[in-house]
């Protein structure tokens, strides 16, 4: 019995009680009214439900007592095996093994779709993350959000919504001016400037540069020749920054040039948006966002004095241009140094008539350590200041790098320990749920040689307690889906993987699927393959929502 088949059971024991206590007690109730949950431990049941405690103020009546009615009737239900009450009105839920066991088809028959919903039907998300400046290699913090955004992605894409993954490219402002200083400086013999950009990659791309120009780049002038080198070294970067990404198994739906805000007119759109709406004042020769009408801690300069766009000119026309392509909701993924620029997005999205941390979302990733030899990993044998995606894979491949990226809250520091990472041990943690999946097949391949098949299910037969374990964690599988969606926070996929990669392998040391020796085969026996294929398949469905491939062999 799934999750939406006990609710609806049990929809159908309360309504009528309700009723029962107080007329018109029931209407408007849903399942989706009855939360269910797993019990922390497992002594206490399957499932556990708060109902009677929820609905016992509206109907009048002792918590205790309603439950205990509850459970009375919910006991004859097919497939509930007891019901108990616990404390002041906890209705504890027991399934009877084949009511449990039936779940294994279940996975096996839905396959790839089994934790996918269509929850987030109609929900169309522009996913923003990574968006490093096209100035030098992906720094650790931009891997991370790689990792987590392309895991965001996959999973409320298997929740039902339309998600487009894009990158905002970066290519208008001082930051590229001091790019392109520093590869003329390169190219020139000079030092770094001051401000400029260190490293083998700027002598790199400088050297490339040089080589792609139409003639003889040395003989154009000093503005002519760093604009140059500005334009041809600039895209060379960002191709190697999608290169990166690409084989760290991320890839974008869209590449927005900032620049194109600016010359195609964005920002005065804008502008004029929310002068018709109000919002715009001129004052001491520029145009200002009134945004402490809508809660920031001061007003904005969108247009200095002098004419020049400031820095939210780009955020405003960026986010109607992003309203205006039809995403409903859009997430942005932002460094630990963006915390302070939350409140003023927010005002800028009320002052468009959206409602803020709804239309607009932004989540905050905090630092990346490696760890060597127990000291802190600081150069890039590279990059020269900082450590590097290409770094990170070289060292401990694209499934480890991106599986520790992402199993850790992202607001949280992550220390990445690169020795135990290159372990082949189940101190690792990728290695660990890979390896479950591995075994999974291996057990498959055995049992085929053995004369094992699938040719028939007798659920009542799983009642190990390693089975009703391995059982409760494969039906919560779609609940971690759907929650990781809602709080956008895939770590909590990676965690359950875990756990259940240790409830596997704790089935697999108790219970066999391959008869002891000479042994004949039994319904067990079958019944046990429908168990291990379906752990395999829900490992393997978890991992992709992780980017994170799924061997077979190990």
């Amino acid at each position: 019995m799934n999750p939406e088949a006990l609710s609806a059971a049990l929809l159908a024991v309360i309504a009528p009680l309700a009723e029962a206590r107080r007329a018109g007690a029931s209407e408007g109730l849903t399942a989706a009214d009855l939360v269910l949950e797993r019990p922390k431990n497992r002594d206490h049941g399957d499932w556990a439900s708060n109902a009677a405690l929820k609905l016992s103020k509206q109907i009048g009546a002792n918590p205790r007592e309603f439950a205990a009615e509850i459970a009375d009737a919910l006991a004859a239900v097919d497939g509930v095996a007891s019901v108990e009450v616990a404390g002041p009105g906890f209705i504890n839920i027991r399934l009877d093994a084949a009511a449990a066991g039936a779940l294994a088809k279940t996975i096996v028959d839905a396959g790839a779709s089994f934790g996918t919903s269509t929850a987030l039907d109609g929900e169309v998300i522009n996913l923003e993350f990574v968006s490093a400046n096209p100035t030098g290699p992906i720094h650790l913090g931009g891997t991370r959000w790689a990792a987590l955004g392309d895991s965001l992605a996959r999973i409320l894409s298997a929740q039902g919504a339309s998600v487009t993954r894009e990158y905002y490219f970066n290519d208008h402002g001082a930051q590229i001016d001091r790019f392109a200083r520093s590869l003329l400086a390169a190219h020139d013999g000079l030092p770094t400037p001051e401000d400029g950009y260190g490293g083998g990659y700027i002598i790199d791309i400088a050297r490339r540069v040089a080589l792609a120009y139409e003639g003889d780049i040395d003989a154009l002038d000093d503005a002519a020749k760093q604009e140059a080198f500005r334009e041809i070294g600039v895209g060379f970067m960002f191709d190697e920054i999608k290169t990166s990404l690409h084989e760290f198994g991320v890839d974008f739906d869209v590449y927005f040039h900032e620049n194109d805000l600016h010359e195609s007119g964005a920002v005065e759109r804008a502008v004029a948006r929310l002068r018709e709406l109000g919002h715009i004042f001129e004052a001491d020769g520029a145009t200002w966002l009134r945004s402490t009408t809508f809660g920031d801690d001061r007003d904005r300069v969108v247009i200095r004095s002098n004419g020049t766009p400031a820095y939210i000119s780009g955020d405003l026309a960026y986010y109607l241009d992003k309203r205006e392509r039809g995403f409903n909701r859009c997430i942005i993924m932002l460094g630990a140094d963006h915390h302070g620029y939350v409140q003023r997005l927010m005002a800028m999205t009320a002052a468009f008539g959206d409602e803020p941390y709804v239309n607009l979302q932004i989540l905050i990733g905090q630092m990346v350590n490696l760890v060597k030899d127990g000291q802190p990993m600081r150069m890039s044998k590279r990059a020269g200041t900082v450590v590097t995606l290409e770094d990170l894979v070289e060292i401990v491949g694209v499934d480890a790098a991106r599986y520790a990226l992402v199993r850790s809250s992202a607001d949280s520091n992550l220390d990445i320990d690169l020795d135990v990472l290159q372990k082949r041990t189940n101190d690792n943690p990728v290695f660990y749920v890979q390896y479950a999946h591995a075994r999974t097949h291996n057990v498959g391949r055995n049992a085929a040689a053995s004369g094992v098949d699938r040719s028939e299910f007798a659920p009542e037969l799983l009642t190990h307690e390693t089975e009703s374990a391995l059982l409760g964690a494969l039906q919560e599988f779609p609940r971690v889906i759907a929650y990781a969606a809602e709080v956008r926070e895939p770590h909590r996929v990676a965690r359950y993987l875990e756990e259940l990669a240790g409830l596997y392998h704790k089935w697999y040391d108790n219970c066999r699927v391959i008869p002891l020796g000479d042994g004949p085969v039994e319904s067990v026996h079958r019944t046990r393959l429908w168990l291990n294929d379906a752990t395999g398949q829900v490992l393997r469905n978890g991992l992709g929502l992780l980017g994170v491939s799924a061997p077979e062999r190990m």
